[in-house]
């Protein structure tokens, strides 16, 4: 198995294994509780529900992006009680193309958890093979999940850090968002069209195939990513989006391009908006 991807048929070869843990990431930014209504209709059998906002992310305050990242200390222990341990394989899963999956994926690596898979495909690609679904919370026993002590030290930048570094080569931003609102055009999430001067543009579906459904093969990925950075060092890469999500999904197909070492600025573009003396690019140059 891949390290960053599964595929449906070695997850259904996993169910009701205790060493494994499924969970179901969906969700809907203008209606939050698409997520948790979808999953009790119908979700993969035994997956735990996560919630974007309430448990993938912190209080907002105004100034920190609409997803800050979780109190470790807090994700940790709901980990636990959806029954992780230091062995447990997870595998996180949506319906949006991996967005939602990738966030949960980059957050437990940046909690220092290594064994964490995106389901390929995601639920569409589940019901494509004919698998069933199943409704109801699945019995859950308690584990113990604990940070690694240098967890996430390396992984993240924060709006100072992007500040310092405008211009300079030592750092190369690329933006996830649709290129109408990389443009400043149309932004309907975030009070301020635009985005960060000098920032490069890769929307995140461009990782995904045809049908928008299953990721494009890494060689793929590999060719595309290095014409998009003229083979620069991807540990200058500083990943973003709105609001550190699909900045994510960014992250994880350049792991799996083998481009290793980006950076998530996680509070992104609501973030660096929220203050009018950051500066501000519009336009398609």
């Amino acid at each position: 198995m891949s390290r960053l991807l599964v595929g449906v048929e070695e997850v259904a070869a996993h169910l009701g294994d205790p060493s494994w843990c499924v969970f179901d990431c969906r969700h809907d930014l203008r209606q939050i509780e698409y997520g948790a209504q979808a999953y009790a209709r119908g979700h993969i059998p035994g997956a735990r529900f996560m919630h974007l906002d309430r448990d993938l992310s912190g209080p907002t305050t105004g100034t920190n992006g609409r997803h800050p990242l979780p109190d470790p200390a807090v994700l940790a222990n709901k980990l636990s009680l959806c029954g992780v341990a230091a062995d447990t394989q997870a595998v996180a899963y949506d319906n949006e193309g991996g967005i939602f999956a990738s966030r949960f994926w980059w957050l437990l690596r940046w909690l220092g958890h290594a064994r964490v898979a995106v389901l390929d495909g995601g639920l569409s690609g589940w019901k494509r093979a004919g698998l069933m679904l199943e409704e109801g919370a699945p019995l859950i026993l308690p584990a113990q999940f604990t940070p690694g002590a240098d967890a996430g030290r390396d992984m993240q930048v924060d709006s100072g850090y992007v500040v310092a570094h405008l211009g300079e080569p030592d750092m190369t931003v690329v933006d996830a968002r649709s290129p109408e609102r990389f443009r400043g055009e149309n932004e309907t999430l975030d009070p301020v069209g635009g985005r960060i001067p000098g920032a490069i543009n890769r929307f995140y579906v461009d990782n995904l195939d045809d049908d928008g459904c299953f990721f494009k093969p890494a060689g793929q990925l590999r060719k595309e990513f290095d014409a998009l950075l003229a083979r620069q060092d991807p540990r200058n890469v500083v990943q973003q989006c709105g609001s550190g999500v699909t900045a994510c999904h960014n992250m994880l197909a350049m792991e799996l391009a083998g481009l290793h070492g980006s950076r998530l600025y996680v509070g992104s573009w609501s973030e660096w908006c929220s203050d009018p003396a950051r500066p501000v690019a519009t336009g398609s140059e």
